[in-house]
């Protein structure tokens, strides 16, 4: 556990004055995973080789859906959380959770299973500070897909419309808007 949050104990209210909760992604935003992706989409591509299944040149995400409308999504996911998890480990923390923790409930949604939000949250201190996780196979739906914002929002207890989503990608703006959450992009954050 690094002492960054240990730092700032009390309760952030600036950052959180317009809303009942803020939702982060993660990888990004909160940390960034130590994973090189173009290894992660060879080895996917491999496996799925293996099971005769042509990736056609997907990339990684397309790949993940390609596989499982094939019957073998196991094998991708597999390939991925591997190496999130893995990736997890040798994490490196992102000035943004410095503003952790919030006065209202803060959670995470992310493209990263599960298994990896919660280990890099908590390799650096900041699983105490978060309410609610929804990695990619938490639910049976990932971003820009909303539905894992309207289930946290759910889980926390607070109107969509009265949260914030903070993340770094296209999907995260787009999963934003279609859950009624208001969006700001990580790099804007606290400027």
């Amino acid at each position: 556990m690094t002492d960054d949050l240990i730092r700032c104990p009390a309760l952030r209210t600036g950052v959180t004055d317009d809303y009942d909760a803020v939702v982060y992604d993660l990888d990004g935003t909160l940390v960034r995973l130590d994973v090189d992706w173009e290894t992660v989409r060879r080895e996917a591509d491999a496996a799925l080789r293996e099971r005769d299944v042509d990736a056609d040149g997907r990339d990684l995400w397309g790949m993940l859906d390609h596989a499982e409308r094939r019957g073998h999504r196991d094998v991708v996911e597999s390939v991925i959380a591997d190496h999130e998890v893995e990736g997890a480990e040798s994490s490196e923390l992102l000035t943004l959770v410095d503003e952790l923790p919030l006065s209202v409930p803060a959670g995470v949604v992310s493209l990263n299973c599960e298994a990896a939000v919660r280990r890099a949250l908590e390799l650096h201190g900041a699983d105490q500070h978060v309410d609610a996780v929804v990695g990619r196979d938490s639910l049976d739906a990932r971003k820009p897909d909303p539905t894992p914002l309207l289930w946290i929002a759910d889980e926390l207890g607070v109107d969509p419309e009265q949260s914030l989503f903070v993340g770094d990608s296209r999907s995260d703006a787009e999963a934003a808007e279609a859950a009624g959450f208001d969006f700001e992009w990580a790099s804007e954050r606290g400027e």
